[in-house]
């Protein structure tokens, strides 16, 4: 599990078919063979480990899914390990499993609009929480198929967030809460 605090912004080193390389010089430091790194929202598995240098296999499903198909070298990514079980817990619950691509629709200096694909919405609540590229944020606004965050001067200078352009997508995991609500109520 993870918070949506991005602890470092790491950089694409090799992309290919079936693994992702990525410098992470603070995500790497004590990360073991089999831990959990989540890269841009997505939850990888460390497979290998050289120096500052993590390589994680990643599904054909995962880059159909999500923005990682798109990535190459020198692409820069956020990095969040997975949070101890003694850990302070100081975003929200973030586990990694993407459920759609968000696309950013307009910018209006701190405040990004998104518009989501039909359906996802319905799990976005006002003032509620979403990640997008594994960034912990609070939902201002949401209607049918958008809504809106403000992003804080902290997050946009130490995410990838604040050089998304109009027009890019980002992986977003609305809140799990919402999901299992809906499924016991069975709506």
């Amino acid at each position: 599990m993870f918070t949506g605090l991005v602890e470092e912004v790491g950089r694409i080193v090799e992309a290919t078919p079936t693994r992702l390389s990525v410098e992470a010089r603070l995500a790497a430091n004590g990360t073991k063979l089999g831990d959990s790194i989540c890269v841009n929202g997505v939850c990888l598995t460390v497979a290998l480990l050289d120096g500052s240098v993590f390589t994680a296999d990643v599904m054909a499903e995962t880059l159909r899914r999500t923005t990682l198909g798109g990535f190459g070298p020198g692409q820069p990514v956020n990095l969040e390990r997975a949070m101890p079980a003694d850990g302070r817990f100081g975003g929200h619950i973030v586990q990694g499993h993407v459920d759609a691509v968000a696309t950013l629709a307009a910018r209006d200096g701190n405040d990004l609009a998104f518009v989501v694909p039909s359906g996802v919405s319905k799990y976005i609540a006002a003032k509620g929480s979403a990640a997008l590229d594994g960034v912990s944020l609070t939902v201002v606004a949401v209607e049918d198929d958008f809504f809106t965050v403000s992003l804080i001067p902290v997050t946009l200078d130490n995410t990838t967030l604040g050089g998304l352009r109009v027009g890019q997508g980002a992986n977003l995991e609305v809140d799990v809460i919402a999901k299992y609500v809906e499924r016991l109520v069975g709506s």
